[in-house]
């Protein structure tokens, strides 16, 4: 049945992912079979990723610092900036700003290659060759980037609270033991585990949509850039989204 008003055309689309989707969880069984694939595609998710995450975590945290102690300037004593920063990091701006880099790198790099497998027929000679690429292809890509964008996130966590840390005791004048002990006295097992959560859903949210919108790649070169484009926007949209989601749900209370 072919879709022809724009909503259809959503509904559609929304509906071929989701059977997408499904085919890809279908062949989690043969996860032992493709552990080479895993290890290789969360080597290029993870350690590739390891210098841009650096620097994004880093400037993001010396601007948590810099904006926590303007806005709390004569409300909140500036031994209290350590919870500020370690909350609002470990909830929001790790897992967030992890996910929306990813994005712009992972998401682009796996809509493109699958992109390019798609329009020179190398995903059909895989299947003319009885090999799924549901279990070959796509399969290790979501799997990898679920693991490894919560593992990115936890390394964002460090490097954005010690860049806070440092900037807060040298610029600003906080003790170093008050901003640490502080943090630890307001944390909450739920601040780490519902940034935890967020960059799981959003590592599979990064890579399932490029690896859909690769596979629907045509048109040569110009199509491959039109997906590789479109994996971005829709992955930062829907990170944004689900992001609102899981912390009405986890903290909306």
């Amino acid at each position: 049945m072919k879709c022809r008003s724009k909503f259809s055309s959503g509904i559609c689309v929304i509906g071929e992912f989701m059977i997408f989707s499904l085919q890809i969880i279908s062949h989690l069984s043969r996860v032992k079979k493709r552990t080479f694939e895993i290890i290789k595609q969360m080597q290029r998710i993870g350690y590739d990723s390891l210098l841009l995450i650096t620097v994004t975590s880093a400037f993001t945290g010396l601007v948590t610092s810099v904006q926590a102690s303007y806005q709390t300037s004569g409300y909140i004593p500036k031994r209290l900036i350590g919870v500020l920063v370690g909350k609002s990091t470990m909830i929001e701006l790790a897992p967030v700003l992890t996910g929306l880099v990813l994005a712009g790198k992972v998401g682009a790099s796996i809509a493109a290659e699958i992109g390019t497998m798609k329009v020179s027929e190398q995903l059909d000679a895989l299947e003319t060759m009885a090999i799924d690429p549901n279990d070959y292809v796509y399969m290790p890509r979501i799997l990898a980037a679920a693991i490894m964008v919560p593992i990115l996130t936890v390394y964002s966590n460090f490097i954005g609270i010690f860049s806070a840390f440092f900037l807060s005791v040298h610029k600003y004048g906080v003790n170093s033991h008050s901003f640490f002990s502080n943090m630890r006295d307001f944390f909450l097992p739920s601040d780490l585990w519902g940034g935890l959560i967020k960059a799981f859903l959003f590592g599979l949210v990064i890579s399932s949509v490029g690896c859909f919108a690769g596979n629907k790649a045509a048109g040569g070169a110009e199509g491959v850039g039109k997906v590789t484009t479109l994996t971005v926007v829709y992955s930062s949209i829907i990170i944004l989204i689900m992001d609102f989601i899981v912390a009405s749900i986890l903290f909306g209370n």
